[in-house]
C-alpha cells in the first residue's frame, strides 16, 4: 500500500516509490475527530491515486492539516469533516494563504472521495473558485557576468580536483591489501583496498573490521589514532563523492545546458541515452508542462560521462532504490548512500567549502531557477530569440522542415498565405515614411506623385488628408478602414506607435507636438524596462522616429512643438499597462 492509515497514535505511513519510508503524524491535535478525517484524506491522496510522491510533499499537506485544526478550534470547532459548512471554511480560508487552502481543500476532496461525508453544499463549494489568488511570482534575478563565471569556474575546478583524486585513490588498490596482514590503521592504498570491497566506511566501522577478522573484543584494540581517523576521513571522501560534491556537478550542468532545475533534480541515470560517440539525448520531466528531452553535446556530455565513472564505486554499494537515481553522494558524517536533499542544505556546504562568494563579498547562493534564467539571458545576448518548441539546439529552419511540414493542399494554401501575409509586411515596414515639410495639398501631389499613386488618392482625399480631417494621434491616416492592422471595414485599432511603421501614415508639421511627446514617452519606458525588453517592444518605432522622421521637420517646427510636451503619460491615450512610472 502507497499509505497507511494509522490511529494510535494518529498518522499517515507513506511507502514511496524510491524505497523510503515516512510518517506524517497528526496525533496529540485539540480535534481529534477533524484530524482523524484529514489524516484519511491525506492517505488518500498518495499516489499513484493522488499527488503524494516525496516526503517534502507529504510533510507539506501535513503541515496544513494541523494548522487547519489548530485554527478552527480555536474558533471554536469541535465537530468532524462532516458538520463543517461553507461558513466555517470560507472564514478560515480567508484567513490562510494560497498554499494552505490548497492543501486543504484537496485532502478534504479526497476524504469525500473516499468517505462521501462532507455535506453536498460543501462538496459544490470545494469545487469553485479558491479564495486565495495564487501569488504572482516576480521573475529571477540573473547572476551578473562576474558571479556567473565565478561559480562556472568554482564548480569546474572542485569537479575537476575531486574526480583526479578520485583516479589516483582507484589506482592505489593496486598497492594495497588487508589493513589486518599490514596492521596499520593509515595505510591509506590499504584503506582504499578495503573500501572498493565494503563500500564507505566510518572510522568506527573500519575498527570493526580489524575486530571481526582477529576477534578482538570491543575496546581490546589500540589503534584509534587521529592519523588512522583522518586517513579514513580522506580515503572515503576521495573514492566516494560526498552530496557537496554533487550539488557542483549539477550546478556546472545547468550552467552547460540550461536545462530546468526540477528536471536536473530529477533526472535517472535511464534518463541519460547516447546519441553517437560524442552526443547525449536528456530525457528529464518538467513539473509545469511534461516530459521533454535536449540534445547535450561537448562540455555537458563529458561532464555527464565524468559524473557517471566519478559515481560508478558509490553506486555498486547503493540501495535498489538509489541505484538508478543520477544524482547520488556519500553523506558526510555516516559515509551511507543518499540522494541530494532538495532543501538546499547540501549547496549551502558547498559553498562553505569552496568559499564562493557574490558581488557584494556575501556567500553565494546557488539557486536553480537563476542558473537556468542566466543561461537563456546569455544566450539572448549572443543573438537567440527564445526556446525551440521541440529542440532548443535546433534552428527556426530546422525546425519547420522537419517538425511542421504542411502534408495535405489546404495545409500548403494556409501556410503560402501566412508567407505572403508577412512578406508583404515587411515590405510595407521597409517603405520610406511619409513626411510634409508643409500643409498644402498642392505640394504633396508634387512631392509624392509615388505615394498618390500608391495609395489611390483623388484630389478631394488629398485636400481632406492635409486638411486634417484625417488625422489621428500621430500622422494623418489615409484610410483608416482599410484593414491594415485590423479587421477591414472597421476603425484601426493600432496603438499611437504603430503609425510610425504604418505605410498608410502621412506626417506632417501639425504632428510635431504629438512625435515628440511620443519621442519622450520611449524615454520613460527605456528607463523602466530592460533593455531586451524595450528593443523588442518599442525598439523599431523609437528608430523610425528619431532618425527617419524628427529629422525631417524644421527646426522652428520641433522647438514650436517642444512648447507642448509635458513628459507624462497624460498626454498620450494609453492602456493601464502601458503607464510608466
Amino acid at each position: 500500500m502507497p499509505a497507511t492509515l494509522v490511529d494510535e497514535p494518529l498518522g499517515v505511513h507513506f511507502s514511496f516509490v524510491d524505497g523510503t519510508d515516512w510518517t506524517v503524524r497528526l496525533a496529540g491535535l485539540p480535534n481529534p475527530r477533524l484530524a482523524r478525517d484529514l489524516a484519511v484524506g491525506l492517505a488518500a491522496n498518495a499516489h499513484p491515486h493522488g499527488g503524494i510522491k516525496r516526503r517534502a510533499t507529504a510533510n507539506g499537506y501535513g503541515i496544513a492539516a494541523r494548522r487547519m485544526v489548530h485554527a478552527l478550534s480555536k474558533d471554536g470547532f469541535s465537530g468532524a469533516a462532516s458538520e463543517l459548512t461553507r461558513g466555517v471554511l470560507m472564514r478560515y480560508w480567508m484567513a490562510s494563504n494560497h498554499t494552505r487552502e490548497r492543501n486543504t481543500r484537496q485532502l478534504l476532496k479526497d476524504l469525500d472521495l473516499a468517505t462521501g461525508c462532507l455535506r453536498p453544499d460543501v462538496r459544490a463549494y470545494l469545487d469553485g473558485e479558491p479564495v486565495q489568488a495564487r501569488p504572482v511570482l516576480s521573475t529571477y534575478k540573473a547572476y551578473t557576468d562576474a558571479e556567473w563565471e565565478r561559480l562556472e569556474t568554482t564548480c569546474r575546478r572542485t569537479v575537476d580536483e575531486r574526480y583526479a583524486r578520485y583516479k589516483l585513490a582507484v589506482q592505489s588498490d593496486k598497492w594495497g591489501t588487508d589493513p589486518v596482514l599490514t596492521a596499520r590503521d593509515d595505510a591509506e592504498e590499504d584503506i582504499a583496498w578495503l573500501m572498493l570491497r565494503r563500500g564507505p566506511l566510518t572510522y568506527n566501522r573500519y575498527l570493526d573490521h580489524f575486530r571481526v577478522r582477529t576477534g578482538e573484543k570491543r575496546g581490546m584494540r589500540k589503534t584509534n589514532t587521529i592519523a588512522g581517523r583522518v586517513a579514513v576521513q580522506r580515503v572515503r571522501d576521495d573514492l566516494f563523492p560526498s552530496r557537496p560534491i554533487t550539488v557542483a556537478y549539477k550546478a556546472l550542468l545547468g550552467v552547460y545546458c540550461g536545462v530546468v532545475p526540477d528536471g536536473i533534480a530529477d533526472l535517472g541515470v535511464g534518463d541519460v541515452e547516447w546519441a553517437g560517440d560524442a552526443t547525449i539525448l536528456l530525457s528529464y520531466l518538467k513539473g509545469r508542462t511534461a516530459r521533454e528531452s535536449s540534445v547535450l553535446t561537448g562540455p555537458a556530455v563529458r561532464l555527464l560521462e565524468q559524473w557517471l565513472e566519478h559515481s560508478s564505486t558509490l553506486r555498486r554499494f547503493a540501495a535498489d532504490g538509489l541505484r538508478d537515481e543520477l544524482w547520488i553522494g556519500a553523506t558526510e558524517s555516516g559515509g551511507e548512500v543518499a540522494r541530494d536533499h532538495p532543501k538546499g542544505g547540501h549547496r549551502r556546504r558547498f559553498v562553505e567549502l569552496s568559499g564562493l562568494v557574490d558581488d557584494q563579498g556575501r556567500k553565494f547562493v546557488i539557486h536553480g531557477g537563476r542558473i537556468r534564467h542566466t543561461y537563456d539571458e546569455r544566450l539572448a545576448r549572443r543573438g537567440w530569440t527564445g526556446r525551440a518548441l521541440i529542440d532548443p539546439n535546433h534552428g527556426a529552419r530546422t525546425e519547420g522542415d522537419h517538425y511542421a511540414t504542411p502534408t495535405d493542399p489546404d495545409q500548403l494554401d494556409d501556410i503560402d498565405s501566412i508567407i505572403n501575409d508577412g512578406q508583404v509586411d515587411i515590405l510595407r515596414k521597409a517603405l520610406p515614411p511619409v513626411v510634409l515639410t508643409s500643409e498644402r495639398a498642392v505640394q504633396f501631389a508634387a512631392d509624392f506623385p509615388d505615394e498618390v499613386r500608391r495609395l489611390g488618392l483623388d484630389t478631394a482625399a488629398i485636400a481632406e488628408l492635409v486638411g486634417g480631417q484625417r488625422d489621428v494621434f500621430t500622422a494623418a491616416c489615409t484610410d483608416q478602414l482599410a484593414g491594415v492592422h485590423g479587421p477591414v471595414g472597421t476603425p484601426c485599432p493600432a496603438r499611437p506607435w504603430v503609425c510610425l511603421l504604418c505605410p498608410l501614415a502621412v506626417f506632417l508639421p501639425r504632428h510635431a507636438s504629438n512625435l515628440l511627446r511620443l519621442d519622450a514617452f520611449f524615454a520613460r519606458q527605456f528607463q523602466q524596462m530592460t533593455t531586451d525588453h524595450y528593443l523588442r517592444v518599442f525598439g523599431p518605432y523609437a528608430h523610425r522616429l528619431t532618425h527617419n522622421i524628427l529629422p525631417k521637420f524644421s527646426t522652428e517646427a520641433k522647438e514650436k512643438g517642444e512648447l507642448d510636451v509635458a513628459d507624462d503619460d497624460s498626454e498620450i491615450p494609453l492602456r493601464p499597462e502601458e503607464a510608466t512610472l
